[in-house]
């Protein structure tokens, strides 16, 4: 079998179903700088097919700063399987990982596959079932694994077609997001590509973003590093809507294997009554069409379709879009050192409040020091 390394692997993944940029080399390089390893696994046939992949990170624990000989191993959006409904290649990908836990010393293991369990947001729209993936569910808590208490991505996400003509994308839009988007466009907004050089200027209007709307977000260098990259290897673009001149918003769109993803937005409060967030998403649209694409992934949606959950809004502003819900089983643990993975489990909601905190401190610190 070919060695895996990084000229091939990105190859090699974009032939499995629900292959994804959480799963590509660049993702797990960039993670190198936050203490991770990248590890890629690769399954084949009788006859030398790739039928399974994933990349597993992998980090030493640390309490307090001392670092002990245990770690916690993760596959962001994987592992890939050609068919994740075979019991036999399933049952053949979760043993090795299993192994492959324990000869790490792993307290545990956390995978994140984009199975799906259905479309459409349940109680408010038509939706579509996979009666499948309910055994499948069954069998992975009958094999020993959980539930993860710490879903990291999303566990719903919403997702546009890009197949059908751009008359026809607008029309799926609705009337008011239509409206809308003529609109930036008659108030003057200007949507252009950016470039390395604007990356500070992206970093500064997200962390204002994060203050505004109250999330947490990670140091400068991780985004700079990230999104350098992903753009490096053009498979990031960064879009920044104008009024006059003036940066008045922004996104960041990722794209591989003919699937795009609307992984970072940011705005300012300037100009905000013109609607540029509205023209940068249809721009967006257009531009991932025109490179091949042929799913725009608009990266999140609420766990629980009612009002008082905290991503409604942002469904409704995705919903506008022509955006479909589609709802995963989210992420599963099997927990290989049972005593650790609780205390890991119970420690971890109280470490991540603090990082929390010190995060908000450091991003108001960089702005204003900017």
């Amino acid at each position: 079998m070919p060695e895996i390394n990084r000229e091939n692997w990105n190859d090699l993944i974009s032939t499995l179903p629900g292959r994804h940029v959480l799963q590509t080399w660049e993702w797990g390089d960039s993670k190198k700088a936050n203490g991770w390893d990248p590890i890629q696994r690769v399954w084949y046939d009788a006859d030398g097919k790739v039928e399974a992949a994933a990349q597993i990170l992998a980090r030493t624990v640390s309490v307090s700063g001392v670092k002990i000989p245990l770690r916690v191993m993760y596959i962001p959006r994987g592992p890939l399987l050609q068919d994740w409904h075979d019991p036999r290649l399933r049952a053949k990908v979760l043993a090795d990982l299993r192994s492959l836990g324990k000869q790490h010393k792993a307290i545990f293991i956390k995978i994140d596959p984009e199975v799906e369990y259905g479309r459409g947001a349940p109680g408010i729209e038509r939706q579509s079932d996979n009666p499948q993936t309910d055994t499948l569910v069954t069998e992975l808590a009958a094999a020993g694994w959980i539930t993860s208490t710490e879903q990291v991505q999303f566990k719903n996400t919403m997702s546009i077609d890009l197949r059908p003509s751009p008359e026809e994308l607008l029309a799926r839009m609705k009337q008011k997001t239509r409206y809308n988007v003529r609109l930036a466009t008659r108030r003057g907004v200007t949507v252009r590509p950016g470039i390395s050089s604007d990356l500070k200027l992206l970093y500064r209007m997200y962390a204002e973003t994060s203050l505004r709307d109250g999330f947490t977000i990670r140091n400068e260098n991780y985004y700079l590093t990230l999104w350098h990259k992903f753009m490096e290897a053009q498979m990031a673009e960064p879009l920044i809507a104008e009024v006059d001149g003036e940066p008045v918003a922004a996104v960041v769109i990722f794209r591989f294997a003919g699937r795009a993803w609307y992984m970072f937005g940011m705005s300012r409060e300037a100009h905000r009554k013109k609607m540029p967030n509205y023209l940068l998403q249809w721009e967006a649209i257009l531009r991932a069409k025109d490179v091949g694409c042929v799913e725009y992934d608009l990266w999140g949606a609420p766990d629980e379709f009612v009002e008082s959950d905290e991503l409604w809004g942002v469904y409704r502003f995705k919903e506008g879009l022509g955006g479909e819900v589609v709802r995963y089983i989210g992420a599963w643990d099997l927990p290989l050192n049972n005593l650790f993975y609780r205390f890991y489990t119970q420690m971890m909601p109280r470490l991540l409040a603090q990082m929390r905190r010190r995060a908000v401190e450091q991003t108001q610190g960089s702005i204003q020091a900017g």
